[in-house]
């Protein structure tokens, strides 16, 4: 018979801060208390559905329950890029409600999930790199990778605030140089420090580093997509803002985010991966 392990159990304190971080983490990491609140439950379910003689065998079972919210977390982003609503119930500690404006969880919603995994992870709880990597499912290269991209973003958008009317029209105005192949007009409507990032996964052959500044930014976003008649371009919705999609014949070849600060483009995520735009294309199927 599975027994429960031979201890004392722990003091309420204990409980309910072990609760209040865990509420903590999901908070930062999906931006609604309603929803932290529901992450924490099914974690807890998840530690419930263990065996006594696993649950036994952990040394540190806070850890193991951070991380497991932490990767709930990831799966609830990844599908739509957004969180997904859940049952009222406690809110997260009073401290960390007020020092979480709504600005900085709007600007956390702009990066990738992995991204605000990352960043959430390493620099606001300050957790080994090791368990970051765990629970974003990259190694801590990437995940150190990750998580500065997201340090750069923040802090262009909190320098830069930029409307969502904005952003619209800069990215159009990106489009319609790359669709005329206008080197010139391209340039201008870049940040003269200007990255691009280029996400293959190994499955396509692209650049591998990051490409800084903007003349050649705007070199190596015009190569890639060079004018061909069955590549073409479109202004789409892209994590709830702007972005451009490429599609070569009916197929989604890649998905462009840029990050906008101001009248300039600062940052640029090319997602070529051919695993990461099967949603894209299978909606691209349906529609058609």
């Amino acid at each position: 018979m599975d027994r429960e392990p031979d201890d004392d159990g722990m003091p309420i304190a204990e409980l309910l801060d072990e609760r209040r971080h865990l509420l903590d983490v999901a908070y930062w990491m999906l931006g609604r208390s309603q929803d932290a609140d529901a992450i924490v439950a099914e974690a807890y379910r998840c530690w419930y559905g263990l065996s006594n003689s696993h649950r036994a065998r952990l040394a540190d079972p806070r850890s193991w329950l951070v991380r497991t919210v932490g990767g709930i977390c990831l799966d609830r982003l990844a599908p739509a890029g957004q969180t997904r609503p859940g049952p009222d119930g406690t809110a997260p500690t009073r401290e960390l409600e007020g020092a979480v404006s709504q600005a900085l969880l709007q600007a956390l919603d702009t990066l990738s999930p992995a991204e605000r995994a990352a960043f959430v992870l390493n620099d606001v709880f300050r957790m080994a790199p090791g368990t970051v990597a765990d629970i974003v499912g990259q190694t801590e290269q990437v995940c150190g990778e990750l998580a500065a991209r997201a340090r750069h973003s923040l802090r262009t958008k909190w320098a830069h605030p930029t409307t969502r009317q904005q952003h619209d029209r800069v990215v159009r105005a990106v489009h319609q140089a790359c669709a005329a192949e206008n080197p010139a007009r391209l340039t201008a409507l870049l940040a003269p420090d200007a990255t691009v990032f280029f996400d293959g996964g190994g499955k396509v052959r692209t650049l591998t580093q990051p490409v800084h500044g903007a003349p050649r930014v705007t070199r190596s976003l015009l190569t890639l997509l060079a004018g061909h008649p069955r590549t073409t371009l479109h202004c789409q919705s892209v994590n709830c803002r702007t972005g451009i999609v490429v599609r070569y014949g009916d197929e989604v070849a890649a998905v462009i985010s840029l990050d906008v600060a101001g009248d300039h483009v600062v940052q640029i995520w090319a997602v070529l991966n051919p695993d990461k735009l099967r949603r894209w294309n299978r909606s691209a199927t349906r529609e058609s």
